[in-house]
């Protein structure tokens, strides 16, 4: 089953099979993606420029080409065995990271399997607003990625000062983007 929340560029989208992931039990998160850009941006603007603070200190997070890269960490089992490696902020319930804190992705993503299973293929109402969500996401999370990335290499050459000044301005250009897709991506407004 896929379920929907629709709340623009802050939409989720969640399927019944994750818990029961065929991939393995971390899923996804075992090769989480990025916090680029735009995903810094919309984590500031929610309230968590402190958070990001504290997570690139405790080395959760890290700068990268594109935004925070997310650090995988190896875990054990009650045996002391090593599992598969996965992202930090996966535990044993799932995702650690409230959802105004995680990257875009991890809110609105779900695979073509959990699609299937969650009756995209019978035309299932919600399966196929969960798909178009989706898409719409990752054009406007993409196109937005890009036009900060130009931003950013135009106005800081030699890489971002991590600092507040940094994260605020990021804040603020993801309100813009978002202000101005608001009206051209009705597929993300509750009905």
């Amino acid at each position: 089953m896929i379920r929907l929340e629709l709340a623009g560029a802050h939409t989720r989208v969640h399927s019944t099979l994750c818990g029961a992931c065929p991939q393995g039990p971390t899923g996804c998160c075992a090769s989480p993606p990025g916090v680029e850009w735009s995903d810094i941006g919309r984590i500031v603007s929610l309230g968590g420029a402190g958070w990001l603070f504290e997570q690139m200190a405790a080395g959760s997070l890290r700068p990268g080409q594109r935004g925070l890269l997310v650090l995988r960490v190896e875990p054990r089992d009650s045996d002391g065995r090593a599992l598969p490696k996965r992202c930090a902020f996966h535990g044993r319930e799932g995702c650690t990271i409230p959802p105004q804190r995680r990257a875009a992705t991890c809110n609105y993503y779900v695979c073509d399997d959990a699609f299937a299973h969650g009756g995209e293929l019978r035309g299932d109402p919600e399966a196929l607003a969960g798909r178009r969500a989706q898409d719409a996401l990752v054009d406007l999370y993409g196109s937005w990625d890009l036009e900060l990335a130009a931003r950013i290499r135009k106005g800081w050459p030699d890489g971002p000062p991590w600092n507040q000044d940094f994260l605020d301005w990021l804040g603020r250009e993801y309100e813009r983007l978002a202000s101005r897709a608001a009206s051209t991506a009705p597929v993300l407004e509750a009905r």
